[in-house]
C-alpha cells in the first residue's frame, strides 16, 4: 500500500498540528476556569466540539500511520472516524445534544461546516477503495476542514475568554461609621 507512504508527511504535519493545539486547548481551559463570571457560561458548550475536532485529525492521522494496511483496513479507519463525526455534528445540527448555538455563524462553525468535513473523510474512504490518490486527496481536505474549523473555534473561545473580566473577590469586611 504505497499510497499511503506518501502521504505520511502530511499525516505526521497534520497531527502534530492537532496534538500542539489541542494542548493549548487545554490552556484556554485553564484560563477560562480562573476567569468564571456569568460571560463564561457559555464557553463549556463551545469548547467540547473544538477538542473533539483537533482530537479526530489527530485520531486519523494516527490510524492511518499504521504499517501494513490493506485497503479494506485503510478505508475502515478512514470511515469509522467520518461515520461517528457525522453523528456528532449531526446532533448538534439537529439539537439533540441540548446546545444552543443562537447565531448563525455557530450554527455553521459547529454543525454545518463540520458535517460536510466529516462527509469529506467518509466519501474520501469510499473512494480510495477504487481510486487511492483521489480518496486520499479527500481525506486529506477533509482533515484540514477539520483543523481549519477547530482553530476558528479556538480564536473564537479566546477572544471571549480574554473579554471577560477576571472575578474578583469581594471582601466582606465590616464597615465603621
Amino acid at each position: 500500500m504505497n499510497e499511503l507512504e506518501g502521504w505520511a508527511n502530511f499525516y505526521l504535519l497534520t497531527s502534530a498540528a492537532a496534538a500542539t493545539l489541542l494542548g493549548l486547548m487545554f490552556v484556554v481551559i485553564t484560563l477560562a476556569a480562573e476567569r468564571r463570571l456569568g460571560g463564561a457560561a457559555k464557553i463549556p458548550i463551545y469548547l467540547t466540539p473544538t477538542v473533539i475536532y483537533f482530537a479526530s485529525v489527530l485520531f486519523l492521522a494516527a490510524l492511518l500511520t499504521f504499517p501494513n494496511h490493506t485497503r479494506l483496513t485503510a478505508t475502515l479507519c478512514i470511515c469509522l472516524p467520518g461515520v461517528i463525526g457525522l453523528v456528532y455534528s449531526g446532533t448538534s445540527l439537529l439539537g439533540g445534544d441540548k446546545k444552543s448555538f443562537n447565531e448563525r455563524s455557530d450554527r455553521l462553525a459547529y454543525s454545518i461546516f463540520p458535517s460536510a468535513a466529516y462527509g469529506l473523510l467518509v466519501l474520501g474512504g469510499v473512494v480510495y477503495l477504487h481510486a487511492p490518490q483521489r480518496g486520499l486527496t479527500l481525506v486529506a481536505a477533509g482533515m484540514l476542514s477539520l483543523l481549519a474549523l477547530a482553530v476558528r473555534n479556538s480564536w473564537s473561545i479566546a477572544i471571549d475568554v480574554a473579554s471577560i473580566s477576571p472575578a474578583r473577590e469581594i471582601s466582606k469586611s465590616p464597615t465603621t461609621e
